[in-house]
């Protein structure tokens, strides 16, 4: 990784490594480049999706790529950039067009899009700090909604918090939605019948106490049990009502 020279207050110089966005945005020095940021992004993110976010270490990912261990150190310092490399990937296509100008619709659209992001890349709910991955992908996100909310008279700290409320009901709903998905998966439950079925002993006993009678009545009357989009959308609808009434927009 080629640094530059910065200068001291003093006369002295220094060498500055330059960031991995720097880096990543640089053309590769030759057509013959083995190995290049791209490359370690796409293994990586294709190791998380068949393996989980576990499975995703330097010594593996290197053998994925068919180089030595210490190769990827040179693109890569640590498990720190090879996250924020795959999150930046699988969030590029995240978008909404310019000319969506509605605050709501905007940031509706986001929400949606991010649900099937994480449902088909099940680790980003896994990997530490998931909400604060600082990637170009990720800020232009961010810069769409929040520039979405401008216009409407708010502070920067409401318009910040309304953005940051929706993402948190997004990852919030959709972990708990994957966590059930592989709950079922691993106890060989292919439908949500067969999984009521297989709880329904321990179900009936508790609600034969009579102490739960308002969920008694849900699992009697319910009939969108297994509809978790439907019940993402609504529980969205709630939020953006609820930003909306709050804030006067």
């Amino acid at each position: 990784m080629a640094a530059r020279k910065d200068e001291g207050g003093k006369g002295e110089s220094r060498l500055v490594e330059p960031s991995l966005w720097e880096r990543l945005e640089r053309p590769a020095p030759t057509q013959r480049a083995s190995l290049t940021l791209d490359r370690i992004a796409a293994a990586a993110v294709e190791l998380a999706d068949e393996e989980g976010a576990a499975a995703v270490t330097m010594r593996r990912l290197a053998t994925k790529l068919g180089v030595a261990p210490m190769a990827a150190y040179r693109h890569v310092s640590g498990k720190g950039d090879l996250w924020a490399l795959m999150f930046d990937r699988v969030s590029a296509g995240l978008t909404v067009p310019d000319e969506v100008a509605d605050w709501r619709e905007v940031l509706g659209s986001f929400a949606l899009q991010t649900r099937e992001l994480m449902l088909r890349h099940p680790w980003l709910g896994q990997v530490p700090t998931p909400l604060i991955q600082l990637t170009p992908a990720r800020m232009a996100v961010a810069e769409r909604q929040l520039r979405a909310l401008t216009g409407h008279e708010l502070d920067a700290d409401s318009m910040m918090a309304a953005f940051r409320t929706v993402g948190a009901f997004v990852h919030g709903s959709t972990q708990v939605e994957i966590a059930l998905r592989q709950y079922k998966e691993e106890h060989g439950w292919e439908s949500g019948t067969e999984t009521r079925q297989a709880l329904a002993p321990q179900m009936n006993y508790l609600m034969g106490t009579g102490r739960y009678p308002t969920y008694k009545e849900y699992a009697l009357s319910a009939k969108r049990k297994d509809d978790p989009a439907w019940e993402f959308a609504f529980g969205l609808d709630c939020v953006l009502d609820g930003i909306a009434q709050r804030l006067g927009i």
